[in-house]
């Protein structure tokens, strides 16, 4: 089996030869920040939108990135040419850095790495998956953290549940999936998001601006919109739209993936195809 290499602050090293000092603040305080696009048949997908999230969340988590769209660019190409995984996933974090006393910021580490990608095609596609739901608000919800602690707590409850997946919510009101953004089908064939209190999801922001025959707009959702929804699905960069068809003991619609979600990712499947935003680097 040939090495994957990562890339720690800019030099290209074996990912099992990867290390930060253990006064970084990601691991000390679970301080930093992440991003993560797909790579397929060689080439980044909506690569411009993850950086300029990944910049966005750097600037609100107080981390200076020394590098510029285009060195960062530059080293990504890199990491794709030496590793040669046509069909993979690249992962930014930006870590807090080295701390002194473990709470004042040092300077950022910057790891890539790639991996295969997620084997998500046989867990739901076409039947859909149940979900069971949660009071939590993550913190700095428009931010991509490192801090995962409520998600990783929650899985054995998940499991308890027979359930794939869990949906926030607070006040009444649902956010987002630990790793994707919900949408729901209303029985007037509306398609809404929670407009506030979650991550702005790349695939999410695709899926707002398709041209479709129906309307996909932003709004507050509460559980009883949920429960009494026509069809749900799930958005993210590596499950694109999966449908929901159990949340909780309430059966979603008739059981099965609805019209709608099956349009909308058609929809999406055709703008990623396309992939307009992907062009800036292509591996030979």
């Amino acid at each position: 089996m040939s090495t994957i290499n990562c890339i720690i602050n800019s030099e290209l090293i074996p990912i099992s030869k990867a290390s930060v000092s253990v006064s970084d603040l990601g691991l000390q305080r679970g301080y930093g920040i992440f991003d993560y696009f797909k790579i397929l048949d060689n080439t980044p997908v909506f690569l411009d939108d993850h950086l300029n999230r990944f910049y966005r969340s750097a600037e609100s988590m107080r981390l200076k990135l020394k590098y510029s769209d285009a060195e960062l660019k530059d080293q990504i190409h890199e990491l794709m040419n030496i590793n040669k995984m046509p069909d993979s996933g690249i992962k930014l974090t930006l870590t807090g850095g080295d701390s002194a006393d473990g709470f004042s910021l040092g300077s950022p580490n910057l790891i890539i790495t790639q991996s295969p990608l997620p084997s998500y095609q046989s867990k739901g596609y076409g039947t859909g998956i149940k979900i069971v739901t949660h009071q939590h608000q993550r913190q700095m919800p428009a931010v991509k953290s490192i801090d995962y602690l409520m998600a990783v707590w929650l899985q054995p409850f998940i499991k308890q549940h027979n359930a794939q997946d869990v949906l926030y919510h607070n006040n009444n009101l649902i956010t987002e999936c630990p790793r994707a953004n919900i949408f729901i089908v209303t029985k007037e064939e509306k398609v809404l998001t929670p407009s506030i209190n979650v991550l702005n999801g790349i695939i999410r922001g695709k899926v707002l601006s398709l041209e479709v025959p129906f309307s996909i707009t932003e709004v507050a959702i509460t559980l009883d919109n949920v429960y009494d929804a026509k069809e749900i699905f799930m958005t993210s960069t590596t499950k694109n739209i999966l449908p929901i068809v159990q949340i909780d003991n309430h059966q979603v619609g008739d059981g099965t993936p609805g019209r709608i979600t099956q349009k909308i990712a058609e929809s999406l499947l055709m703008v990623i195809n396309k992939n307009p935003s992907s062009s800036s680097i292509m591996v030979s």
